[in-house]
Formats: C-alpha cells, sequence, structure tokens
C-alpha cells in the first residue's frame, strides 16, 4: 500500500513521551524471557532446570543478532508478495538516522525496532516448553536460529508488516496472537511430533519441582505482558493503548478464576500451578483481542480461555503427545481462542470501526481471522517439524537416553541448579551423601 501523501506541517514529529513509554514497554517485553525461563525452570524436574532455564536464556542472544543482520529488514521491509519484506538499508541497521520515525509514528524507527526484537527473542523461547528434558542444546541453539529466520521473520511481515497478507486482509492481531502465541504453540506441536517423548512419558512422575519459582515466573510475566500489550499501540496518544492495558488485567484476572473453578470441579483442589497457567492462558488470549473489545468482553475472552485452556492440557494424555510444559494446551489453544474470539466480542469503538457478531457486525471479521489463525498455524506446523526433521537427521535433536535419564543439567552444561554439598552437618550430611536405594533414585530424578 503507498503510503498517503501528507503536508509537512501535519507530518508527526518525534514525541518524547512516546519514545520513553515505549523504551520502558521493550524492556518489559525483554524482562518476559527471563520471567519464562523461570516459569519453566519451575516446572520441570530437578535435573532439568538449568537446561530449562538456558533455553530461553539463549534465545535473547541469538534472535538479538539475528534481528540486527536481516531479522528486521525480513519482518518490517518492503513488500514483496505479501509474504516478506526487505530493505537493504535495514541490514545491520547501520542506515538509520536517530531520530529517523517509524512510519505514521511519533516514535524514532529505533525504538520500534527494539521494541519489536523483545519479540522475536521472546517468541522462540515459548516453543521450549514443550521440549523439556531431551533436547541438545546445541540442537536447539541450531534450531532457533533457523526457526526464526524461516517461520518467525516472515510470519510477523504477515501479521504486522505493510503489504503483509494478513495486514492487508484485515486480520486483527493486537500485540501477537498469531504471529507469536499460535506461531510458538504450532511450532511446538511440529517438534515433538518429529522428536518423540521423554522416557518415562505417562509412567514415571514428572511434578514440577518449584512451584515458587513457577508462581516467579508467572508474576514476572503478567507484570511484563502490560509492555507487550499496551507498547503494541505505538503510543499513548488516544487511549487505545490504555484500554488495552486494562484488558490485559481484567482477562488475565478472569482466566485465572476460570482455570480454577474448573480444576476444583474437575479435580476437587485450587492449585498454585493451576493459578499461574491459568494467568497465562488469560495474557495469551486477550493480547491479539484487548484493543478491539470492552472489560465485560475482556472477562469473557479470559474465563472462555481459562476453562478451555485447562481442558486442553490433559489431551497430550489422551492424543499421547509430549507437550512437557502445555505450550500447545496453553499458547496454541489460548491464541487461537484469543483470535477467534474478537469476530464475537469486537466492539468496533477500540482500536478500529470493525464491529463482532454481538455488535452488528456480522460474521466477517470471524472469517478473517479464521485465515490468519489456520494460515499461521499450518505453515508453522509443517516448516517447524521439517526443521526438527532435518536436524534431527544430521547432528541429532535428542539427548542419549543414559543422560536424559541421569539428568540434562549435567550432561549439557557441566553443572546442576542446586548444591547440597555444604549443607547441614553429622548426620545429615551423611544421609544426604549416602547411595540411594533403586527404589528411592526413581523418586529423586522426578
Amino acid at each position: 500500500m503507498a503510503p498517503a501523501i501528507t503536508l509537512a506541517a501535519d507530518a508527526p514529529t518525534l514525541s518524547a513521551a512516546n519514545t520513553g513509554f515505549m523504551l520502558i514497554c521493550s524492556a518489559l517485553v525483554m524482562l518476559m524471557t527471563p520471567g519464562l525461563a523461570f516459569f519453566y525452570g519451575g516446572m520441570v524436574r530437578v535435573k532439568s532446570t538449568l537446561n530449562m532455564l538456558m533455553m530461553s536464556f539463549i534465545s535473547l542472544g541469538i534472535v538479538t543478532i539475528l534481528w540486527v543482520l536481516y531479522g528486521f529488514s525480513m519482518a518490517f521491509g518492503t513488500d514483496s508478495g505479501g509474504i516478506i519484506g526487505w530493505n537493504s538499508d535495514w541490514v545491520g541497521l547501520s542506515n538509520i538516522g536517530l531520530t529517523e520515525l517509524w512510519d505514521g509514528y511519533t516514535i524514532p524507527v529505533f525504538v520500534f525496532l527494539v521494541f519489536q526484537l523483545m519479540f522475536a527473542v521472546l517468541t522462540p523461547a515459548l516453543i521450549s516448553g514443550a521440549l523439556a528434558d531431551r533436547v541438545k542444546f546445541t540442537a536447539w541453539a541450531l534450531f532457533i536460529t533457523l526457526w526464526a529466520t524461516i517461520v518467525y521473520f516472515p510470519v510477523a511481515h504477515w501479521v504486522w508488516g505493510a503489504g503483509g497478507w494478513a495486514f492487508e486482509l484485515g486480520v486483527i492481531d493486537f500485540a501477537g496472537g498469531t504471529a507469536v502465541h499460535i506461531n510458538a504453540g504450532a511450532a511446538a506441536l511440529g517438534v515433538i511430533l518429529v522428536i518423540g517423548k521423554r522416557i518415562g512419558f505417562k509412567k514415571d512422575p514428572m511434578r514440577p519441582h518449584s512451584l515458587p519459582l513457577v508462581m516467579l515466573g508467572a508474576g514476572l510475566l503478567w507484570f511484563g505482558w502490560f509492555g507487550f500489550n499496551a507498547g503494541s499501540w505505538l503510543g499513548n496518544d488516544d487511549g487505545v493503548g490504555a484500554l488495552m492495558f486494562v484488558n490485559t488485567q481484567v482477562a488475565t484476572a478472569a482466566a485465572v478464576l476460570g482455570w480454577l473453578a474448573y480444576e476444583k470441579i474437575r479435580h476437587g483442589a485450587f492449585t498454585t500451578l493451576g493459578a499461574a497457567s491459568g494467568a497465562v492462558a488469560g495474557l495469551v488470549a486477550i493480547t491479539p483481542a484487548g484493543g478491539a473489545v470492552s472489560p465485560l468482553g475482556a472477562i469473557a475472552v479470559g474465563v472462555i480461555a481459562g476453562v478451555l485452556c485447562a481442558m486442553a492440557v490433559g489431551l497430550k494424555y489422551k492424543f499421547g503427545y509430549d507437550d512437557s510444559l502445555d505450550v500447545i494446551g496453553v499458547h496454541l489453544v489460548g491464541g487461537i481462542l484469543g483470535s477467534l474470539l474478537i469476530g464475537f466480542f469486537a466492539t468496533g469503538k477500540g482500536q478500529s470501526d470493525v464491529a463482532g457478531l454481538f455488535y452488528g457486525g456480522g460474521l466477517d471479521q470471524f472469517w478473517k481471522q479464521c485465515a490468519g489463525v489456520f494460515g499461521v498455524l499450518a505453515y508453522s506446523l509443517v516448516a517447524s517439524a521439517v526443521l526438527a526433521f532435518l536436524l534431527d537427521r544430521t547432528i541429532g535433536m535428542r539427548v542419549s537416553e543414559d543422560d536424559e535419564v541421569a539428568g540434562i543439567d549435567q550432561a549439557e552444561h557441566a553443572e546442576t541448579a542446586y548444591d547440597f554439598s555444604g549443607a547441614g552437618g553429622g548426620a545429615a550430611r551423611t544421609a544426604a551423601t549416602a547411595p540411594v536405594a533403586p527404589a528411592e533414585s526413581k523418586k529423586v530424578d522426578a
């Protein structure tokens, strides 16, 4: 689409307020990746804790460099066929002026690109939760490099880049329901179908080793998500970002209650893991929808996501795929729900005048949302499975069976998360260092 011609006097000028706001939002989104590491790290067994942390943390290193070299250009450069972007002036970020504004906005290009960089970093990290306990770290690092290049950068262009097919179709995705959550969830499914299940899946106990760590991670994610969502309007001049901020809180709260209510009815208890997972499900679902729905609509989105995502996490036992930390049940299902519910709950009074079915708009927007959802899902699923297959057949994706049983932390990182060698004394130390009976060994590993 050709840019509109504006008079020089009407052209946007740099806003220090919006620039500062967006830099803060960028830092909040960056915090989400370490938050995700804690969230995932607490959910695995002791012997996999460090590996889980590193699978998120390494994305900060790899994707940042890719973004500088060519990722930003591929995602937001000049469109080619609605599929990919490119701008040679952005390669290496070497030809961008300090005060050059992002087209149509009051923030510098550098601010926009660093905000979007944090999305690009987080998305592959989300995939890692499905692969806990069993993937070589070298293979994971190479997978991130290839996946970001072949999947994330093009999909980001489809959804948010001027000329991208989903953007031009009118698919609404305020902050990443398709480009981030469906993309990551579908990728997780594609990879685990290739690499297979953990040893002992559905047989051995694989409970979270630290629920306080899970709650800490969930809290950091919730906090950082305000930057992720409210910042996606790229300014704070017309109230839409404020609406998104409110809806982020409202939907997340509703999802926590919905998940816990389902859990109490289904399993007879309110669990901390359920509360944390419900919060993330609500955050995922409101991400695409929060600029289009009212706070009451956000409650509906949150409750629906909380209940249905809680139901969805059990599907892995029914269908036999080993989604270690419920990436598919929370991110794929939550992203689909949030994206499709726009077609019903969009008020036409938020980010645009597009109204959903319940506000007199018919099903036109719903069908557009379906196109975006299933287009991204299909591409990410197939491309991710192909990448995993190629890596598995060349360098191998999985650690050896002995390393998986003994613990991937020691095998891949030569470290353990907790060192108890100096704790206690006397009888306590003797008990701690005594050989563990075979019957007890499995309990310790679990």
